[in-house]
Protein backbone atom coordinates (compact mmCIF):
# COMPACT_ATOMS: atom_id res chain seq x y z
CA UNK A 1 0.00 0.00 0.00
CA UNK A 2 1.14 3.50 -0.77
CA UNK A 3 1.48 5.75 2.23
CA UNK A 4 0.62 9.43 2.08
CA UNK A 5 3.59 11.76 2.63
CA UNK A 6 3.73 13.40 6.02
CA UNK A 7 3.47 17.21 5.69
CA UNK A 8 6.55 19.09 6.80
CA UNK A 9 5.55 22.10 8.96
CA UNK A 10 8.95 23.73 8.43
CA UNK A 11 8.45 23.58 4.65
CA UNK A 12 5.05 25.24 5.01
CA UNK A 13 6.57 28.01 7.13
CA UNK A 14 9.34 28.55 4.54
CA UNK A 15 6.76 28.98 1.77
CA UNK A 16 5.19 31.87 3.70
CA UNK A 17 8.48 33.81 3.65
CA UNK A 18 9.13 36.39 0.91
CA UNK A 19 11.00 35.20 -2.17
CA UNK A 20 14.07 37.29 -1.33
CA UNK A 21 14.31 35.78 2.16
CA UNK A 22 13.95 32.22 0.85
CA UNK A 23 16.61 32.92 -1.76
CA UNK A 24 19.03 34.21 0.89
CA UNK A 25 18.40 31.14 3.09
CA UNK A 26 19.06 28.83 0.14
CA UNK A 27 22.29 30.66 -0.73
CA UNK A 28 23.56 30.31 2.83
CA UNK A 29 22.68 26.61 2.85
CA UNK A 30 24.49 26.01 -0.44
CA UNK A 31 27.57 27.85 0.83
CA UNK A 32 27.63 25.72 3.98
CA UNK A 33 27.45 22.53 1.89
CA UNK A 34 30.29 23.65 -0.37
CA UNK A 35 32.52 24.55 2.59
CA UNK A 36 31.79 21.17 4.22
CA UNK A 37 32.66 19.28 1.05
CA UNK A 38 35.85 21.32 0.62
CA UNK A 39 36.97 20.40 4.15
CA UNK A 40 36.21 16.71 3.59
CA UNK A 41 38.10 16.66 0.30
CA UNK A 42 41.22 18.15 1.93
CA UNK A 43 41.54 15.35 4.55
CA UNK A 44 44.32 12.69 3.97
CA UNK A 45 42.17 9.56 3.60
CA UNK A 46 43.82 6.19 2.67
CA UNK A 47 43.90 5.53 -1.08
CA UNK A 48 44.81 1.81 -1.07
CA UNK A 49 42.48 -0.69 -2.69
CA UNK A 50 41.79 -4.41 -2.16
CA UNK A 51 42.83 -6.53 0.83
CA UNK A 52 45.43 -5.60 3.39
CA UNK A 53 46.82 -7.84 6.14
CA UNK A 54 46.17 -6.78 9.66
CA UNK A 55 48.00 -8.38 12.51
CA UNK A 56 45.58 -9.61 15.17
CA UNK A 57 46.47 -9.41 18.85
CA UNK A 58 48.32 -12.44 20.28
CA UNK A 59 46.27 -15.18 21.95
CA UNK A 60 47.42 -16.73 25.32
CA UNK A 61 46.91 -20.52 25.73
CA UNK A 62 47.24 -22.49 29.01
CA UNK A 63 49.62 -25.46 28.35
CA UNK A 64 48.57 -27.32 31.52
CA UNK A 65 52.23 -27.61 32.61
CA UNK A 66 52.36 -24.49 34.66
CA UNK A 67 53.14 -22.04 31.86
CA UNK A 68 51.34 -20.18 29.04
CA UNK A 69 51.94 -20.26 25.31
CA UNK A 70 51.33 -17.18 23.12
CA UNK A 71 49.87 -18.09 19.78
CA UNK A 72 50.32 -15.55 16.94
CA UNK A 73 47.45 -15.21 14.58
CA UNK A 74 47.25 -13.35 11.36
CA UNK A 75 43.86 -12.73 9.90
CA UNK A 76 42.98 -11.46 6.55
CA UNK A 77 40.56 -8.62 6.81
CA UNK A 78 38.93 -6.59 4.07
CA UNK A 79 39.63 -2.91 4.50
CA UNK A 80 37.60 -0.66 2.22
CA UNK A 81 39.21 2.61 1.26
CA UNK A 82 37.07 5.61 2.03
CA UNK A 83 36.27 7.27 -1.26
CA UNK A 84 34.19 10.42 -1.51
CA UNK A 85 32.37 11.12 -4.71
CA UNK A 86 32.73 14.63 -6.03
CA UNK A 87 29.93 16.93 -4.91
CA UNK A 88 27.23 17.92 -7.33
CA UNK A 89 27.49 21.16 -9.21
CA UNK A 90 25.39 23.65 -7.26
CA UNK A 91 23.42 26.37 -8.95
CA UNK A 92 22.71 29.41 -6.76
CA UNK A 93 19.35 31.13 -6.78
CA UNK A 94 20.46 34.51 -8.06
CA UNK A 95 18.41 37.67 -7.67
CA UNK A 96 17.64 39.98 -10.56
CA UNK A 97 18.29 43.67 -10.00
CA UNK A 98 15.18 45.82 -10.47
CA UNK A 99 17.29 48.69 -11.81
CA UNK A 100 19.78 47.16 -14.27
CA UNK A 101 18.28 43.68 -14.76
CA UNK A 102 21.54 41.87 -13.95
CA UNK A 103 21.89 38.81 -11.71
CA UNK A 104 23.47 39.22 -8.27
CA UNK A 105 23.82 37.09 -5.13
CA UNK A 106 23.31 39.61 -2.32
CA UNK A 107 23.46 43.34 -1.61
CA UNK A 108 22.92 45.90 1.13
CA UNK A 109 19.32 46.58 0.14
CA UNK A 110 18.42 42.91 -0.32
CA UNK A 111 19.90 41.92 3.06
CA UNK A 112 18.38 44.77 5.10
CA UNK A 113 15.19 45.72 3.25
CA UNK A 114 14.37 42.69 1.02
CA UNK A 115 14.71 44.94 -2.04
CA UNK A 116 16.15 43.29 -5.16
CA UNK A 117 18.63 46.04 -6.06
CA UNK A 118 22.37 45.42 -6.42
CA UNK A 119 24.99 47.56 -4.72
CA UNK A 120 26.01 49.09 -8.05
CA UNK A 121 22.52 50.56 -8.59
CA UNK A 122 22.01 51.73 -5.02
CA UNK A 123 21.32 55.49 -4.85
CA UNK A 124 21.64 56.39 -1.18
CA UNK A 125 20.92 60.11 -1.76
CA UNK A 126 17.73 59.95 -3.82
CA UNK A 127 15.92 56.71 -4.76
CA UNK A 128 17.20 54.64 -1.84
CA UNK A 129 17.47 57.35 0.80
CA UNK A 130 16.96 56.44 4.46
CA UNK A 131 14.55 58.51 6.58
CA UNK A 132 13.65 58.49 10.27
CA UNK A 133 10.38 57.19 11.69
CA UNK A 134 9.36 60.72 12.76
CA UNK A 135 9.85 62.06 9.24
CA UNK A 136 7.90 59.15 7.77
CA UNK A 137 4.91 59.87 10.02
CA UNK A 138 5.03 63.65 9.50
CA UNK A 139 5.69 63.90 5.76
CA UNK A 140 3.62 60.91 4.62
CA UNK A 141 0.88 60.95 7.30
CA UNK A 142 1.50 57.40 8.48
CA UNK A 143 0.46 56.00 11.84
CA UNK A 144 2.34 53.48 13.97
CA UNK A 145 -0.04 50.73 12.89
CA UNK A 146 0.65 51.51 9.22
CA UNK A 147 4.37 50.93 9.79
CA UNK A 148 4.43 48.14 12.39
CA UNK A 149 1.26 46.09 11.77
CA UNK A 150 0.19 46.45 8.15
CA UNK A 151 1.55 43.54 6.08
CA UNK A 152 4.27 43.34 5.03
CA UNK A 153 5.88 44.96 8.08
CA UNK A 154 8.45 47.51 6.95
CA UNK A 155 12.11 46.71 7.55
CA UNK A 156 14.45 49.16 9.28
CA UNK A 157 17.99 49.50 10.57
CA UNK A 158 19.12 50.94 13.92
CA UNK A 159 21.57 53.82 14.15
CA UNK A 160 22.97 55.78 17.07
CA UNK A 161 21.31 59.13 17.61
CA UNK A 162 23.76 61.80 16.36
CA UNK A 163 22.33 64.48 18.69
CA UNK A 164 22.84 62.56 21.92
CA UNK A 165 24.46 59.14 22.32
CA UNK A 166 22.49 58.50 25.53
CA UNK A 167 19.17 58.68 23.72
CA UNK A 168 17.62 55.62 22.12
CA UNK A 169 18.72 54.37 18.70
CA UNK A 170 17.03 55.82 15.64
CA UNK A 171 14.99 53.62 13.31
CA UNK A 172 15.82 54.33 9.68
CA UNK A 173 13.43 53.22 6.93
CA UNK A 174 13.81 53.06 3.17
CA UNK A 175 12.13 56.12 1.67
CA UNK A 176 10.82 54.29 -1.41
CA UNK A 177 9.06 51.74 0.81
CA UNK A 178 7.59 54.52 2.98
CA UNK A 179 6.22 56.28 -0.13
CA UNK A 180 4.71 53.01 -1.36
CA UNK A 181 3.08 52.40 2.02
CA UNK A 182 1.60 55.93 2.08
CA UNK A 183 0.02 55.32 -1.33
CA UNK A 184 -1.48 52.09 0.02
CA UNK A 185 -3.02 54.06 2.89
CA UNK A 186 -4.20 57.18 0.99
CA UNK A 187 -4.75 55.72 -2.47
CA UNK A 188 -3.20 58.48 -4.63
CA UNK A 189 -0.69 61.28 -4.34
CA UNK A 190 -3.48 63.84 -4.79
CA UNK A 191 -5.37 62.43 -1.81
CA UNK A 192 -2.19 62.52 0.27
CA UNK A 193 -1.49 66.16 -0.66
CA UNK A 194 -5.09 67.15 0.08
CA UNK A 195 -4.93 65.49 3.49
CA UNK A 196 -1.66 67.31 4.21
CA UNK A 197 -3.25 70.66 3.28
CA UNK A 198 -6.26 70.02 5.50
CA UNK A 199 -4.00 69.07 8.38
CA UNK A 200 -1.84 72.15 7.83
CA UNK A 201 -4.94 74.41 7.81
CA UNK A 202 -6.09 72.92 11.10
CA UNK A 203 -2.66 73.52 12.58
CA UNK A 204 -2.71 77.15 11.39
CA UNK A 205 -6.15 77.70 12.94
CA UNK A 206 -5.01 76.28 16.25
CA UNK A 207 -1.90 78.49 16.19
CA UNK A 208 -4.02 81.57 15.38
CA UNK A 209 -6.39 80.86 18.27
CA UNK A 210 -3.47 80.52 20.66
CA UNK A 211 -1.99 83.79 19.37
CA UNK A 212 -5.30 85.69 19.72
CA UNK A 213 -5.69 84.36 23.25
CA UNK A 214 -2.22 85.57 24.23
CA UNK A 215 -2.87 89.02 22.70
CA UNK A 216 -6.14 89.32 24.60
CA UNK A 217 -4.45 88.40 27.87
CA UNK A 218 -1.68 90.90 27.17
CA UNK A 219 -4.15 93.73 26.51
CA UNK A 220 -6.02 92.93 29.70
CA UNK A 221 -2.79 93.03 31.67
CA UNK A 222 -1.83 96.40 30.15
CA UNK A 223 -5.21 97.93 30.91
CA UNK A 224 -5.18 96.74 34.49
CA UNK A 225 -1.71 98.20 34.99
CA UNK A 226 -2.70 101.66 33.59
CA UNK A 227 -6.01 102.02 35.43
CA UNK A 228 -5.61 103.39 38.93
CA UNK A 229 -8.48 104.30 41.25
CA UNK A 230 -8.28 107.84 42.64
CA UNK A 231 -8.28 107.20 46.38
CA UNK A 232 -7.59 110.82 47.38
CA UNK A 233 -10.54 112.83 48.96
CA UNK A 234 -12.31 115.64 47.02
CA UNK A 235 -11.60 119.18 48.19
CA UNK A 236 -14.40 121.69 47.54
CA UNK A 237 -13.60 125.00 45.95
CA UNK A 238 -16.46 127.39 46.73
CA UNK A 239 -17.40 130.40 44.74
CA UNK A 240 -18.52 133.81 46.03
CA UNK A 241 -20.87 134.03 48.95
CA UNK A 242 -24.56 134.47 48.20
CA UNK A 243 -27.24 135.92 50.51
CA UNK A 244 -30.30 133.74 50.80
CA UNK A 245 -32.60 135.45 53.36
CA UNK A 246 -32.18 137.48 56.53
CA UNK A 247 -29.05 136.00 58.18
CA UNK A 248 -28.72 132.92 55.89
CA UNK A 249 -25.92 132.67 53.26
CA UNK A 250 -24.57 129.94 50.97
CA UNK A 251 -21.56 129.01 48.88
CA UNK A 252 -21.48 126.64 45.91
CA UNK A 253 -18.53 124.36 44.97
CA UNK A 254 -17.34 125.17 41.48
CA UNK A 255 -16.23 121.58 40.92
CA UNK A 256 -19.03 119.32 42.19
CA UNK A 257 -21.87 121.84 42.80
CA UNK A 258 -22.06 121.19 46.50
CA UNK A 259 -23.88 123.98 48.43
CA UNK A 260 -22.71 125.11 51.84
CA UNK A 261 -25.45 126.92 53.83
CA UNK A 262 -24.56 128.90 56.93
CA UNK A 263 -25.93 131.66 59.14
CA UNK A 264 -24.21 134.91 60.08
CA UNK A 265 -24.96 136.48 63.46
Amino acid sequence: MDTEPVPDPQLDEDKKLPAAVRARIERNRQRALMLRQARLASRPYPTGEGISAVKAPSKTIDSGGGFFIEEEETKEKNVEAIVHKPGPVLEFDYLICEECGKDFMDSYLSNHFDLAVCDGCRDAKENHKLITRTEAKKEYLLKDCDIDKREPILKYILKKNPHNSHWGDMKLYLKSQIVKRSLEVWGTEEALEEAKEVRQDNRDKIKQKKFDKKVKELRRAVRSSLWRKDASGHKHEYGPEEHVEEDMYKKTCTTCGHELNYEKM
